[in-house]
Formats: C-alpha cells, structure tokens, sequence
C-alpha cells in the first residue's frame, strides 16, 4: 500500500544533530519507526524528504532514478548559501564513471597498501612527539590532523612546505554559515588556482605519485571531445582528493578516541588487544556520525515509492547515513558496540559509513589504513589516555573537535 504524506504540511526543521557532541538526535530513530520517510527545511533551499531507513537509503544512493547532477538545475536543500556544483560527487554517469574510472587506474588498492608502513611510521613520530610535550598535549594539533595530512600529500605528490595551506582551504570548503557565497566561490578559486599552478609543475617535472599518475591516464586518455576530461575537471578532481582525503580523518580521530573512552573499557580493549583494531574501525564508522546532517541530496528523475510513500519526479531526496546505520531491521542490537560483529549475513549488514552505489567512498580503503594505523598506535602508546577538554567545531558540514587537550 502506498502512504500519502501530506506534502502541505509544513516541514521540520533540519539538521537535527548538534555540534558539540557525537549523539545521533533522537528524531531519526523517531521518524525511522514511523513512516522512515519525513518534509525537512535545511537553512538554504527548497524543502525535501529525508530518508532513514537502511534499505531506502540504499536505494536512493545506488538506483538510477536519483539523480545528483539535476540538482544544478534546482534550488537544491543545502546548510550554506554557496553551492557546490562542480566535480565528481555532482555528477551522474556517464560523466562520473569517466572520472571515477580515471582516479580508479590511479588509485589503487596495492598503491594504497603500499602507505601502510608510511602511514605507521608518521604514527610512531607523532606519537613520540607527543611524549616529548610536557603536560598535556592538543592530540588535534599533534596527531589527527598532521597524519592525514601527510599521507595524503604523499600520496598526491604535494610539497611539505605546502601542507599548512590545506586546513583554511578544507574549512572554507566544508563550511556551513561561517562563508558567504562570495567568500566560498573565492576560496574555491584559490584553491583551483594553486592547483593549476602544481599541474603544471608535476607536468614539467613528473614523479611517481598520484597527481602524476592522474594527469598521465587523463593526458594519455584516447578519448576526445565529451570523453575526455576537463583541466577544470581534473583540478577539481585532485582538490577533492585533498579535502576529502584528509579532512574526514582528521576529524574521526578524535571522534573515535571520544567513543572509546566515554565506553568503559573499550580504549584498554584495544591496547591489550590490537588484533580487535580492524573490526573497531568498522564499527565506529557505523556508530559514530560524522556529519552536522545529511549529505548532498538525489532527486527523482521519476516517481519512486520508499517504504511505501511515493516520491514524486522533481523531488529532491536526503539520506541519513547515521540513521541508516543503526536501523534494527539491518542491525542485531543496533545501538551496541561489537569490534566482532559479523559484517553479512541476517542481522549484520554491511555498514554504509563509506557510502554506497556509484558515490561509494575511493578514499575507504586509505581511510582504513589510516585509521587503523591511528588507533593501534595511540591505544598502544597511551593506555592511560585521558580527555581533558574538548574544543568542538561549528558551523561546519562535519562534526569533531578542533582540539583534544589530553594527558598520558
């Protein structure tokens, strides 16, 4: 049987999480028991639907239908006034499979694995210099964020000296209402204008790292006219890379530090055994929420039913990640921690922290290494960890702190 929402009655207010902590707001569950489906007012845009149930999420981000790159053609619902119109996760295909396939012949898994010892290895000196510090340390400033950073410029090919620059760019581009529109277009340009300038570098002075591994799978590419991709496209691609590739890590450092040790125990789990940190990983990205709210919403390109109540083409739809990820028709025991929960299988499906369908995370199997790499050597250097102040971010698309004081 198919409901019929009223579409007149006015809309609940949107996002519903806040900042300065890691809960899931109460409502999705609510409205994930109800009808799954509800009418939300983000601070810029028309009004949409929010999806929270786990297979209308999964539909809507995986099925044809829904259609990211029309919502250039709408005023899409968003959290800032600026828009992000450009690059690959505002395309559908054919145009996001050329560029998807293009970082994919780049991005490897075996080049990706090939960081594992990199990655261990900058945990091992941050870590050591953090024991240098007398009293208390800032583990933002002295870990989650210099790690990433330097993974992923290493793997792009970007200079040290230029690594500083990332974190104003990165803020201006998951900004919420700190920007004006004027202000995130001319961040925006900035940071493309930087970029051509280190194209144009690596092209004169090539070298083995993914930039280069980039420009010679588009260069070389055979394909011409509409096949062929863009300067524009190739340089917002590498800046999407570098936003992206660190900025969601740094934050879920210590995010995941603050599950961990807010769960009694769990931190000490860890330490003694390192074996659990695999599974760990997994289970925070399916319990801990990242983001403010939901992501960049799909519209209908015709009309589509989800749990029963029927989308209309034209309309724009939100989905909730978080919400999907504890949804009792998916999970045993959703809202409980298990580093061995099994990821198939009735009861246990697979979590969709990286996303899934065709927008599907390229960075997961990096995000891995890194948080992995991140947790086994805190939890092993620092047993005794201890939070003593948290500075939280705001007005930001992602949720962490900003600082982590914490003592050893």
């Amino acid at each position: 049987m198919t409901l019929s929402l009223d579409r007149n009655t006015d809309a609940v207010d949107y996002p519903f999480n806040r900042p300065d902590d890691l809960e899931l707001a109460r409502e999705y569950g609510e409205i994930r028991a109800s009808s799954g489906l509800a009418r939300v007012r983000l601070p810029f845009g028309e009004i949409g639907w929010l999806a929270t149930r786990y297979d209308d999420v999964r539909t809507v981000l995986a099925d044809p239908r829904f259609s990211r790159a029309v919502a250039a053609d709408h005023d899409e619902p968003r959290m800032r006034e600026g828009r992000q119109n450009s690059g690959i996760l505002s395309m559908d295909p054919p145009d996001h499979t050329r560029l998807r396939t293009l970082v994919a012949r780049a991005f490897t898994p075996r080049r990706i694995e090939n960081l594992r010892p990199a990655a261990a290895a900058i945990c091992a000196d941050l870590v050591a210099d953090m024991r240098a510090q007398e009293g208390p340390v800032d583990l933002v400033d002295r870990f989650a964020l210099p790690l990433p950073v330097r993974v992923i410029c290493e793997l792009l090919g970007v200079p040290q000296r230029d690594q500083p620059l990332f974190r104003r760019w990165s803020d201006a581009a998951l900004s919420t209402t700190s920007l004006s529109a004027a202000e995130f277009y001319a961040s925006r340009e900035e940071f493309r204008d930087y970029m051509r300038g280190l194209l144009a570098a690596k092209r004169a002075e090539p070298a083995d790292d993914l930039i280069c591994a980039l420009i010679d799978a588009r260069d070389g590419d055979a394909g011409t006219g509409t096949d062929r991709l863009s300067e524009l496209e190739l340089i917002d691609l590498c800046n999407g890379i570098l936003v992206a590739g660190h900025e969601t890590t740094a934050s879920q450092i210590p995010n995941f530090i603050l599950f961990l040790l807010a769960h009694e125990g769990r931190w000490h789990e860890l330490h003694d055994h390192p074996e659990l940190v695999a599974g760990a990983v997994e289970e925070l990205m399916r319990l801990v929420p990242l983001g403010i709210g939901a992501g960049q919403a799909r519209y209908a390109l015709d009309d589509v039913e989800l749990s029963g109540v029927r989308i209309r083409a034209g309309e724009p739809v939100l989905v909730s990640i978080a919400s999907a990820n504890r949804d009792p028709e998916a999970f045993d025991d959703p809202e409980r921690y298990d580093p061995t929960r099994p990821r198939a299988g009735r009861g246990n499906a697979g979590h969709i922290g990286f996303g899934h369908g065709a927008h599907h995370c390229l960075g997961a199997a990096l995000a891995r290494v890194e948080l992995q790499e991140a947790l086994r050597a805190l939890t092993g250097a620092f047993p005794d960890l201890t939070v003593e102040a948290v500075d939280w971010k705001s007005q930001m698309v992602v949720r962490g702190p900003r600082g982590l004081t914490v003592s050893f």
